[in-house]
């Protein structure tokens, strides 16, 4: 973790409201685990009439952002150039284990090469030679397409702990 993503790394905040008496927040490092290791994630956002839009889609951590790459003329790329705001959420389908995280935040287009190179390597590593893409003038390449790729600095985090104890954390970055 550099400097300056150690200067982001939030306090803990449990909700008593919607925690058990016995509950205890985890820790950023360990959620930030749990979204490094996620394999799925769903993003949610906002058609130009104002309709949500969901869809899953896969997501690396690096560098104290989750990033994610679209075609250029899918729904959530119009809807991220018309408005930044997102969502992405990951966890189980189970009401009673698990740990579920919400996202928050704004997207920002990563174009940098170089960047795109590191993460490139980040997205084979993670998931396999399939995902394997060539980084060319600030896009994406794989076979005929090419996407554009986002970060996803989170603004507030939400994490649901299920099960016993059931719990609610919030992070909040400023």
């Amino acid at each position: 973790m550099t400097d300056k993503e150690t200067e982001r790394a939030p306090e803990a905040r449990l909700d008593p409201r919607y925690s058990d008496e016995d509950a205890t927040a985890i820790s950023w490092p360990a959620a930030e685990a749990l979204l490094s290791s996620a394999e799925l994630f769903w993003i949610s956002t906002v058609r130009p009439d104002g309709r949500p839009h969901v869809t899953p889609l896969p997501a690396v951590w690096a560098h104290g952002a989750l990033h994610f790459c679209t075609g250029p003329d899918e729904r959530k790329a119009k809807n991220l150039a018309h408005n930044p705001n997102v969502v992405l959420t990951t966890g189980t389908n189970t009401w009673d284990k698990g740990y579920d995280l919400v996202v928050e935040g704004e997207a920002v287009r990563v174009s940098d090469d170089g960047r795109l190179r590191e993460l490139a390597a980040a997205w084979e590593t993670k998931y396999g030679e399939f995902w394997r893409f060539e980084v060319r003038e600030g896009y994406f390449h794989h076979g005929p397409g090419h996407a554009v790729v986002f970060a996803l600095a989170p603004r507030t985090v939400f994490g649901f702990g299920k099960g016993e104890p059931f719990s609610q954390t919030r992070w909040r970055f400023v």
